[in-house]
């Protein structure tokens, strides 16, 4: 095989399969998630390195077909959190193929599933007041007439509500495409996974801001139960235009 000729995914399982510089193989994407496969997609498959040793597979690590997307990855980096916090989600459902490492890189992939506590809530407290923050300006926007404005900030809303939703039960939110491949399996707790989509999509539709303010209702005691209510209450009087009349 020439170092011009793109690498296969099963080229690539073969090769790792006789190289001892490689410690384990994972997916992530649409070939990581079971029904999210169409015919356009393509494998993004991270070989994972054992600390300073050499793999033949290096020089085809920013390989990018139609195909194929090959990433390297070592095994410290992985340990360190290396890798970019967008690619949380991705890393939190990949699809261990090789495990070299005793159990190691399956358990530092299924802890990305989970957020720690603090920076769980650290996470919350900051989409939850950036939901408030458009949520108010999508009302107010409406009340005063600026409609297309109010339609913008009530979409602004809804990307951050999801943050808070995911981050106050400790889970990295779902890319958009995801969304409902994730909670069709896992749902949030406390919450009705139809009537949340049908809520969402009629938010994202119409920008309709009386259900705006029924979906907050839904959500502020969730919000102060989890140990937010500052972060509301520094709102002050605005709550009442966030709130259903």
């Amino acid at each position: 095989m020439t170092e011009t000729q793109p690498l296969t995914f099963d080229a690539v399982t073969r090769i790792a399969a006789t190289d001892p510089a490689v410690a384990g193989l994972f997916l992530i994407g649409s070939h990581a998630m079971e029904g999210l496969t169409t015919e356009h997609s393509d494998h993004d498959l991270f070989v994972v390195t054992a600390e300073g040793a050499p793999t033949g597979l290096d020089r085809y690590r920013r390989q990018r077909t139609a195909t194929l997307d090959l990433n390297l990855v070592s095994l410290n980096e992985l340990r360190g959190d290396a890798l970019p916090e967008f690619m949380r989600y991705a890393l939190a459902r990949s699809r261990v193929v090789l495990d070299r490492t005793d159990g190691e890189l399956t358990a530092l992939l299924e802890a990305k599933r989970r957020l720690e506590p603090q920076e769980a809530a650290d996470r919350a407290a900051e989409v939850l007041d950036a939901y408030a923050n458009s949520l108010y300006r999508s009302v107010k926007n409406h009340r005063d007439g600026h409609l297309l404005a109010s339609r913008l900030d009530a979409a602004d809303s809804v990307g951050y509500l999801l943050d808070l939703l995911f981050a106050m039960d400790r889970r990295p939110r779902p890319y958009n495409k995801c969304l409902e491949w994730e909670l069709e399996r896992h749902p949030l707790p406390g919450w009705d996974t139809a009537a949340l989509f049908d809520a969402i999509g009629r938010i994202l539709a119409t920008g309709e801001t009386a259900l705006q303010r029924r979906l907050f209702a839904e959500v502020e005691p969730k919000a102060r139960k989890a140990g937010h209510g500052s972060t509301l209450d520094a709102w002050g009087a605005d709550l009442d235009l966030m709130r259903p009349a």
